[in-house]
């Protein structure tokens, strides 16, 4: 099944969350013919590595486990202090980016303005003010690429998991553009194009091309989440909420904390403890799921020949819009 969209590069770059759009984007790759020696799964931890604040522990292992399971290589990037960091920054500047390469890890910038957030980032359309996205994996992803000199010179496809089903707003991205961090005209020679590769697809295809695979997905679609970004999403309604807080209550019990020390709420009308508190937790947690989803190591099965529908699949999807 080839793609002509997706012909003639020398390396792809999947931007991989471990959700189900960017797993639906790999093995598209490999169902048009792309050979996996040219493929690199790529995921940005919102957190950096170590302890875990917003994202859920269990993402990281998840993704470094599909990897190998499919033998391609992963590489991991972060901002130094992560989420976290960036949210407390107070008269100082943006943390530097570090990223992984074939050769090691290496890190560019941190040397701006000083700057201050001291709130979470707030429900909006635009990434100025939802800046967790722009921080924590756009300006992570470009800066990996535009910092490699292995990307000068040769012509990279970047591919991205956005569909049009998923808002208004997604449903106006292009399909094809030269990506923020291409540089075809300029010394460098690099060539990189974004291809949201899914963008046109259904919620219904991406679960069948995962089913072709029999594919197990993150743990977090099992126990009722539709979508597979970071556990305490700014865009979770209040049964997301109160799930996530059963999965990580310290972590929530830090989420009011800096609330209240903000003076500004993360989800703009109340508390984030009301939304909690409101909230009715997922009927479909099991036990053996909670203690997965907690944990730092993924202990499931990537493959299954048994493959069954998540819980998760079509529910409240509580994206961004």
């Amino acid at each position: 099944m080839k793609n002509e969209l997706i012909e003639g590069y020398d390396k792809y770059i999947v931007a991989f969350s471990g959700g189900k759009d960017s797993i639906a984007c790999f093995l598209s790759l490999l169902e048009s013919g792309v050979p996996k020696s040219k493929i690199e799964l790529w995921h940005h931890l919102i957190d950096g590595p170590g302890e875990t604040f917003m994202d859920w522990p269990v993402t990281e292992d998840y993704c470094r486990k599909f990897a190998q399971a499919f033998g391609v290589p992963i590489y991991f990037s972060w901002k130094e202090r992560g989420f976290k960091g960036e949210m407390l920054r107070d008269n100082s500047p943006t943390a530097p980016t570090f990223f992984e390469t074939p050769n090691g890890v290496f890190h560019s910038g941190g040397k701006g303005p000083n700057g201050t957030r001291l709130k979470f980032p707030q429900i909006s359309s635009n990434l100025s003010v939802r800046w967790c996205s722009a921080y924590s994996k756009i300006d992570v992803c470009s800066a990996a690429i535009r910092n490699q000199s292995r990307f000068n010179g040769m012509k990279t496809a970047l591919i991205s998991g956005e569909r049009a089903q998923e808002s208004t707003a997604r449903a106006k991205y292009k399909v094809f553009e030269p990506d923020r961090a291409d540089n075809r005209d300029g010394k460098n020679k690099r060539h990189v194009d974004r291809i949201r590769l899914v963008h046109g697809h259904s919620e219904a295809e991406v679960w069948e091309i995962i089913k072709r695979h029999g594919v197990v997905v993150h743990p977090c679609y099992y126990m009722g989440w539709s979508r597979c970004s970071c556990l305490f999403c700014i865009f979770g309604n209040a049964d997301q909420f109160a799930s996530a807080k059963l999965v990580s209550p310290l972590k929530a019990k830090e989420l009011v904390t800096h609330e209240k020390s903000f003076g500004v709420t993360l989800k703009r009308d109340k508390p984030i403890s009301i939304v909690m508190d409101s909230g009715k937790v997922y009927a479909a947690i099991t036990p053996e799921l909670l203690e997965m989803s907690r944990s730092t190591e993924y202990t499931g099965e990537i493959f299954t020949q048994n493959w069954k529908l998540p819980a998760g699949a079509f529910g409240e999807s509580c994206g961004p819009n």
